[in-house]
Order: structure tokens, then C-alpha cells, then sequence
């Protein structure tokens, strides 16, 4: 269905407006839609400079139900920001200020389309920093990031992006425009509508500024990388080294098969062996953690551990970065399929681990596993020919398999990346029928025309193909 946005030249605009195919299809889909060449055209792109021009957009829309899909650098990897039904792609990257830093609070304000190193560097001008700036950091935006709820390779020490976010400012489906949070680091005043926005995937209202949590930089940074003999040593050394209470910042799991990617991406020469890469940040005290780190990982018939000067350090942490990159032309007969981003408890992370390699194995497919691996996180994207339909049918069923396994061991379908289209169907096999129904209930309040970002998580779009009705809700 093709929806008449003819409405917005009327609206008291000061962003611009869209109707461009070329524009149009810029917006029609994310980093994986686009590999995958999926995506539908909106009708329309709007680019809001004001949370007063994203009230106006949203009033208009609610009233005459067109959908709205929040849009931002398209680095998501699960379709959440790509329409399933026409209408207006609110296209977010230019409210791309940083309002304010306040050093004596350890906070900043921000427009939620500033790009995370931007709003890291803003940050270190004062000696702060944002700790759990994904690996994509560069790339996506801070608003991209609340949203899915991103993660990094520093969550093992400092948590995910929303044990940073302190408040938001919201403008729901209607154009009504609530404060979600606080300034104060705690508050235990009424429902937490903060979180109930942060990995909503723009379905309940959208993000138009941020206050973010800061902390001071670390005087004392080192790193290091650990190579094992064995993919399983290197896994368990991980869980023993979380178990154990080392204070590393990063802990990072590189299978033989990631490391060889990023040799031939990178020429990196790193071997073609299981590794971990490690980071640790201290004011006082690093070389005595670095000690308690080399002790554990003796335990488990480590070959040999480095610790890296800065320079060499930046070429390591840049090859993990770029997996994503290498995996992409590591084999010119064959592309990535569906990225995988599971979590699980940390004592079942070589669990995991085995599993996914094993399953791998059995259905003949290059599966590199990499991630990270202290919270528990492993993400693996199989290696397919598309011309392939065997492979790709078996590449799926490794890929579901391994999110089935992980659930049934405590864990998630998705660690950082979201359920957007990709992962509907496992939703209620995580949370339960009441779950949920419950997710429904929250989204029939705040958006009972669901006109914003129809078609994700909610498992019925994927089987009926239509936007979910949620009047009996």
C-alpha cells in the first residue's frame, strides 16, 4: 500500500522533505537488508532538525495512520530500521548536536543523530569518555545505539548502553512529548519509562535528545592478546578469567578461522590459532591485574601471552573491528549470511562455543566465531554461497539452532543487535505467551495505531505479512 504524504509540504517544517526514488532507496535498508538486497521504499524521507519538527510529522501522521519509521547510519543488522510498510522514514542524522557537556555531573547532552565517536570525543575534551561505545562507534549513531540497546567490547567492565543513558526526551506516536528518566544517577520515582524506550527499536516513541552518563579516562591502559592451542582452552580460559574476578575492561574471543579473515583483510599476521584479546584499565595497580590474568590463563595451556605496545595494540583492536569487513571478502564465492549476536551465562560461554563450531562442522559450513566473550557474547555469521539453496538451507539451520541452544541454556537471541525483522520468530520462545502479550499491551498504549516502525518484533507480522492489530490488546 502506497500512503499520500502530499500532507508534510503543509506541515511548519524546518528539516527537508523527500520524494526522490534515488533518497528513497537510500533509506530502504539497513547494513544486513541491503547485503541481502531486501528493503521497501518509503514514500517519503523527512529529515528533522527540531523535536518540534518530529511532533509535527508524528501528529499528522498518527491522525491520518501512516507509518513512521525512525531512521538513522542504517548499521543496523536486523532490519530494525527498515520500512515493512511505506509511508515516512523519519530520517534522524540531522539533529546531530552536541548540546552540552557538564564535566562536574559526568554527563552530556546530545541530539540523538551525533555519531558515537563524535560524541566520545566531546567527552575526552573534558578527560571523560562513554564507555559502552560499540565497536561500530564511528559508524552508527547515539540514537541508533539507545534504541537497539548496543553494546560493546567494554560491557565486561562497564555494561551496555543503557546502564549509561540517564534521561531521554520522547516524542510518542501521537506527537506528545514526555521526559523519560532523570538527571540524578538514581531515581526510583514511578514506572521506568527510560528503560522501556532504551531497545524498543523506535516502536514506542522516538528519541530526540539524550543525557549520557561519562567516566573520568583511565590513567593506566594495556593490552595484550593470548593464544591457545585449542579452541576450547581458549574458551574456558575466558570463563575462569570472568569467574575469577580479573578487572579486564576488554575480553575479546578470536577462533582460528575469525584470525585468518582478518590476516587476509588486514595483513595483521596474526597466527591461525584461537586467541583472546585483552585490555585492562586501571588508575593505579594494572601490572598486579595483568599478573592475576597471566595466572589464570597458564591453567589452561596458553602457548604464549603479549603485551603489546599502543601502536600494535590499535592494529589488533582494528582487526577485530573490521571482522565484519574481512568476513565479507574472505572468499569471493561466498558471502556472510544472517549474523548471529547470541548471549549466554558466562559458564555456559565454551557451551556455546562448542556448539556452534560442532554444528558448524556437521552441516559443512565455515562458520568463524568471535565476540564478546566476557559477558557471554559470541557472534558468528555463516559462510554461504547465495547461489547455493542446500547450503543456505543448512546455513540456517546452524543458524537457528545455535539461537535455540542458547535460549535453552538461559540466554538471548540477541545480545546487541536487536530483534527488528530477523529474529521475530524466536521472541516468544525466549519470553513466553505472557511476555509476550505483555510487550503487546505496552505497545497498544503508547501506539494503539501502530504507525511507528510496524513490523517489528512482534512474531504475527512476519507469519500474516500485515501490521499487527492491537485493539484486542
Amino acid at each position: 500500500m502506497t500512503y499520500d504524504c502530499s500532507f508534510l509540504a503543509d506541515l511548519p517544517l524546518d528539516g527537508p522533505v523527500s520524494f526522490e526514488e534515488s533518497v528513497r532507496e537510500n533509506n530502504a535498508a539497513d547494513w544486513a537488508a541491503r547485503e541481502a538486497g531486501l528493503g521497501v521504499l518509503p514514500d517519503v524521507v523527512v529529515w528533522p532538525t527540531s523535536t518540534e519538527d518530529v511532533v509535527a510529522v508524528l501528529e499528522a501522521a498518527h491522525e491520518r495512520e501512516v507509518p513512521v519509521t525512525p531512521y538513522a547510519a542504517g548499521t543496523s543488522l536486523e532490519g530494525n530500521a527498515v520500512p515493512q510498510f511505506k509511508g515516512i522514514s523519519l530520517d534522524m542524522t540531522r539533529m546531530d548536536a552536541v548540546l552540552e557537556v557538564r564535566p562536574d555531573d559526568f554527563q552530556l547532552d546530545v541530539e540523538p543523530g551525533v555519531m558515537g565517536n563524535v560524541a566520545d570525543e566531546a567527552a575526552a575534551d573534558h578527560g571523560m569518555f562513554f564507555p559502552p561505545l560499540p565497536s561500530s562507534g564511528k559508524l552508527s549513531t547515539i540514537g541508533g545505539m539507545i534504541v537497539n540497546d548496543a553494546s560493546g567490547q567494554q560491557t565486561v567492565k562497564y555494561g551496555e548502553v543503557a546502564d549509561w543513558v540517564l534521561e531521554l526526551e520522547v516524542v510518542l506516536s501521537d506527537g506528545s512529548v514526555i521526559e523519560a528518566g532523570s538527571r540524578a544517577v538514581k531515581t526510583s520515582s514511578g514506572y521506568n519509562l527510560k528503560d522501556l524506550i532504551v531497545g524498543s527499536e523506535g516502536t514506542l516513541g522516538v528519541v530526540t535528545r539524550a543525557t549520557l552518563e561519562l567516566e573520568g579516562r583511565p590513567e593506566q591502559i594495556r593490552g595484550g592478546r593470548a593464544v591457545f592451542a585449542e579452541l576450547d582452552d581458549a574458551a574456558e580460559a575466558v570463563f575462569d578469567v570472568v569467574r575469577s574476578g580479573v578487572d579486564v575492561a576488554k575480553i575479546e574471543l578470536i577462533d582460528p578461522l575469525a584470525g585468518e579473515m582478518a590476516n587476509r583483510y588486514l595483513d595483521t599476521g596474526l597466527p591461525d590459532a584461537p586467541m583472546i584479546f585483552v585490555e585492562f584499565h586501571a588508575n593505579h595497580g594494572i601490572d598486579e591485574e595483568i599478573a592475576f590474568f597471566e595466572t589464570i590463563i597458564e591453567a589452561h595451556d596458553v602457548e604464549r601471552f603479549e603485551i603489546d605496545d599502543e601502536e600494535r595494540m590499535a592494529e589488533l583492536w582494528r582487526a577485530r573491528d573490521e571482522l565484519a569487513f574481512a568476513a565479507q571478502q574472505y572468499d569471493p564465492d561466498l558471502e556472510p549470511g544472517h549474523p548471529g549476536d547470541v548471549t549466554v551465562p558466562i559458564s555456559r560461554y565454551p557451551d556455546i562455543i562448542r556448539y556452534a563450531k560442532d554444528l558448524a562442522n556437521e552441516h559443512d559450513i565455515l562458520l568463524p566465531c568471535f565476540g564478546h566473550a566476557g559477558d557471554g557474547n559470541v557472534h558468528y555469521s555463516a559462510l554461504v554461497d547465495p547461489e547455493d539453496e542446500a547450503m543456505l538451507e543448512r546455513a540456517e539451520t546452524v543458524y537457528d539452532a545455535i539461537v535455540e541452544q542458547a535460549i535453552a541454556w538461559g540466554g538471548t537471541a540477541t545480545g546487541e543487535h536487536g530483534i527488528g525483522m530477523g529474529k521475530r520468530k524466536f521472541l516468544e520462545l525466549e519470553h513466553g505467551a505472557a511476555g509476550v502479550q505483555a510487550m503487546r499491551a505496552v505497545k497498544a498504549a503508547l501506539d494503539p495505531k501502530d504507525i511507528l516502525n510496524p513490523g517489528k518484533i512482534f512474531p504475527e507480522t512476519e507469519a500474516e505479512g500485515g501490521r499487527v492489530d492491537l485493539s484486542a490488546f
